[in-house]
C-alpha cells in the first residue's frame, strides 16, 4: 500500500506545472504492451529503445543480459531511465517465465513464414514485443516460446531495420492503436499511486535527506 501522507508531503515539493506534467503523462501510460530487448551488443541501441518506450507510453523495458553485461546509456536515453521501469534478466528463460506469469503472450518481431505484418496485429492481448540482437536475431529460445511474430511491412531492397529504429516504429503504431480503441489499457489506480510516488522521488535532490526528514517527524510510519 502506498503511504499517502508520504506521496503528499513528497508532491508538496513539487512544482504544480510538475506535478500536473505527471498525471497527463501517466494518463497514457500503459502495461498491456511491453517490450524485451535480448542480449543487445550496441549499448546505444538498447538505451534508445527505452527512449522510444518512455516517449509512446510503454511503462516497462525488460533487458536480457545473458551474454553482454551493459549499463544503461544515459546520453541517448535523455532521462527515460528516470520514467521507465527497467526489469533486468540474467537469462531468456528467467524473462519468459516472468512476462508468461504476468499474462503476457510473447511476439517475436522477426521476420518468419507464421508472421503478422504490424498493421493486422491483434492489439486485444497484452503483449511482450521482443527484439532481438542487431547480427542474429532472436534466439533460438525465444522463437520457440513465441506466441506469434510481427514483422514490418517493407517495400525495398534492404530486408532488415536497426533495431531501435523497428522498436520505434512497432511501438508507436501499436500504442497509437491502443490508444483509438475501447480497450482496458490504462494503469491502475494503484499503479498511478506507485508511479507518482516513484517519479517524485526522481525528481528530488537530496531525497534520502528528505525521506529521513520525514520519518523522523513521522515516526508512527
Amino acid at each position: 500500500m502506498i503511504d499517502l501522507d508520504y506521496l503528499a508531503f513528497l508532491e508538496n515539493i513539487l512544482t504544480e506545472n510538475r506535478k500536473s506534467n505527471f498525471l497527463k503523462v501517466l494518463e497514457n501510460r500503459t502495461k498491456h504492451f511491453t517490450v524485451a530487448v535480448e542480449d543487445v551488443y550496441q549499448m546505444h541501441n538498447t538505451s534508445a529503445v527505452m527512449r522510444s518506450c518512455e516517449v509512446f507510453g510503454i511503462q516497462e523495458l525488460n533487458v536480457i543480459e545473458q551474454r553482454f553485461g551493459k549499463r544503461i546509456d544515459k546520453e541517448i536515453a535523455l532521462g527515460a531511465q528516470k520514467w521507465v521501469d527497467i526489469n533486468r534478466f540474467d537469462s531468456v528463460s528467467g524473462c519468459l517465465s516472468d512476462l508468461k506469469s504476468k499474462g503476457y503472450q510473447i511476439i517475436a518481431t522477426t521476420p518468419h513464414e507464421q508472421d503478422c505484418m504490424l498493421e493486422d496485429f491483434d492489439i486485444s492481448k497484452p503483449s511482450a514485443l521482443f527484439f532481438g540482437t542487431e547480427k542474429e536475431g532472436l534466439s533460438k529460445e525465444i522463437m520457440d516460446n513465441a506466441d506469434g511474430f510481427l514483422k514490418i511491412p517493407m517495400v525495398g531492397f534492404t530486408e532488415s531495420l536497426n533495431i531501435s529504429v523497428s522498436a520505434a516504429i512497432i511501438i508507436q503504431s501499436l500504442t497509437n492503436r491502443l490508444r483509438r480503441s475501447d480497450i482496458d489499457w490504462k494503469l491502475s489506480e494503484e499503479e498511478i499511486l506507485v508511479k507518482r510516488l516513484d517519479w517524485a522521488k526522481n525528481s528530488i535532490k537530496d531525497i534520502k535527506r528528505i525521506e529521513a526528514r520525514y520519518y523522523q517527524d513521522n515516526p508512527q510510519v
